[in-house]
Order: structure tokens, then C-alpha cells, then sequence
């Protein structure tokens, strides 16, 4: 079993999470994973795949949650042994965890559901490594409780990710001061994507900016991140989930020469 400590190895300039918003099927994960693992490769970082097995947060009820809980974690389980990379996926109640601890290595916890201690306890419980995601109605210093809540439960592999506070009800907004902040807790990752949401619009469907994830990424890097947290596709277009605010993955490597360009300067 992989450790926060191997992720975060000196020999890789940063750690990348990376992959689609939700995993839509297994020729598109693979195809996506293949990709990321090809980068990651090329640049000399750690990787680790991401995808939801479900999305149990939308904004709708006919909104796409996902193709089903099992077939989506047995995707995961197959790219986690067939191409040999630590895989992580988002949990969103404490009978999750039970069903989803056998298939990845990273438990990922919503930022809405940050402050969740039974979940929190839990995931720590589960022996994986934990992801806390910020919330986006959280200071730096109110995820100083959270992490206590894994520490406590007697797991030392977990890490929190920045994702943005919200700004009025449909921006959000990356306040740079919270990496070296939360760093002090434990190790920071910047999500670049859902940074650049553009929530509650009137469609139901969520916006975002990725135009901007080059900008947010290189400050990200350049403020002291562990890692990035991007989500990716082939064809943002037609995802099914979070398609707005994606890097099409032509442009993955690009970005990641750029980001460690900067990190290799500071």
C-alpha cells in the first residue's frame, strides 16, 4: 500500500493527480490514464489517477451521476492494476468507504463535506491515504480541524486540497496566503480545475474558466503547492460532468513543462 510519504517522493518535482471528472466508461479512463501516465513519465512526477465513481453532488436530479457504483470502481480497480498507479475517488457517506477502500489508494473527501466527522473518521479508519478537499466556505485555519479529526483517528497519510472560496454565488476565488497556511497542517494540493468553477448558474449546469488553469496552476507551483489536482479529457465537450471548467489533455503536457519550469527555479 502506497504512502503519502512515497507520493510526495523528492525525486518527483511535484505530485499530479489527474484524469477525468467521472468515469464515464472504461475505454475512455484507460485512454485518459495512458495519457497522464505518458506525461507524468516524461516529466519525472508522481502520478495518481483520478475519476468519481458517482457524482452525488448536482445541481439537478436529471444530471449525469454516473454509469454505476460497482462497474465504475471495478474500472478503477483495473487501471490500478493493470497500469501499476496509486487511483483515487471521491466519497460521499460513511457506507462508501466500506465499498470503495478495496478498489483505490487515495479516499477523496468533497469540499461541502469537509466538516463531516463521521465521514472524516471514517476514511481515516480505512488505512487509505485521505484527501481532505477545502471547503469552499472554509479558512485556512478551520481545516486545521479537519486534518486533526484523521490525525487523531490514527492516520497520518493525509493531505488537503485547495479549491477555492466562494465569492458572491457564482465566482469563486484562490487566496494564494492559504497554501503556506494550510502547509503547516499538512501537505497542500491545488486544484485547478474546480478553482475556476462558476457555480448556481441559472441552467443548473456548472460554469468554469479554463482558460485560466495555466494561470492558477504556475501560481499554484510557484506559492509552494505539493502537487496539482486537475481534471482532464479528450473531448471536454461531451463529458458528462464538470465538462466547463476541464483541460482538453492535448494541452497536459504543455502545462506540465511550464510547471516544472518554475518549480525546478524556486
Amino acid at each position: 500500500m502506497i504512502t503519502l510519504k512515497e507520493l510526495l517522493q523528492k525525486e518527483s518535482p511535484f505530485l499530479l493527480i489527474a484524469g477525468p471528472c467521472a468515469i464515464e466508461g472504461e475505454e475512455m479512463a484507460f485512454v485518459i490514464a495512458e495519457k497522464c501516465i505518458e506525461i507524468a513519465k516524461k516529466h519525472s512526477l508522481q502520478y495518481v489517477f483520478k475519476g468519481s465513481f458517482k457524482k452525488a453532488n448536482r445541481s439537478k436530479i436529471d444530471s449525469f451521476t454516473g454509469i454505476g457504483d460497482l462497474k465504475a470502481l471495478n474500472i478503477l480497480s483495473k487501471i490500478r492494476n493493470d497500469l501499476k498507479i496509486p487511483v483515487t475517488t471521491d466519497v460521499h457517506e460513511v457506507s462508501d468507504i466500506e465499498m470503495v477502500k478495496e478498489h483505490v489508494d487515495i479516499i477523496q473527501i468533497p469540499a461541502f463535506l469537509a466538516r463531516q466527522t463521521d465521514l472524516l473518521v471514517a476514511a481515516a479508519k480505512s488505512g487509505k491515504i485521505v484527501n481532505i478537499k477545502k471547503g469552499q466556505f472554509m479558512d485556512s485555519k478551520s481545516m486545521s480541524y479537519a486534518v486533526d479529526k484523521v490525525l487523531e483517528s490514527g492516520n497520518n497519510n493525509v493531505f488537503i486540497t485547495e479549491r477555492g472560496s466562494m465569492f458572491g454565488y457564482q465566482d469563486l476565488i484562490v487566496d494564494f496566503r492559504n497554501i503556506p497556511k494550510m502547509k503547516v497542517y499538512a501537505p497542500v494540493i491545488l486544484d485547478v480545475s474546480h478553482s475556476l468553477q462558476k457555480p448556481n448558474q441559472d441552467s443548473g449546469v456548472t460554469g468554469g474558466q479554463p482558460e485560466l488553469i495555466e494561470t492558477i496552476a504556475k501560481a499554484g507551483i510557484a506559492t509552494g503547492a505539493n502537487g496539482i489536482f486537475i481534471e482532464t479529457h479528450f473531448d471536454p465537450k461531451s463529458a458528462k460532468s464538470d465538462g466547463k471548467n476541464m483541460l482538453p489533455i492535448e494541452d497536459l503536457d504543455e502545462l506540465i513543462s511550464k510547471l516544472v519550469r518554475i518549480k525546478s527555479s524556486i
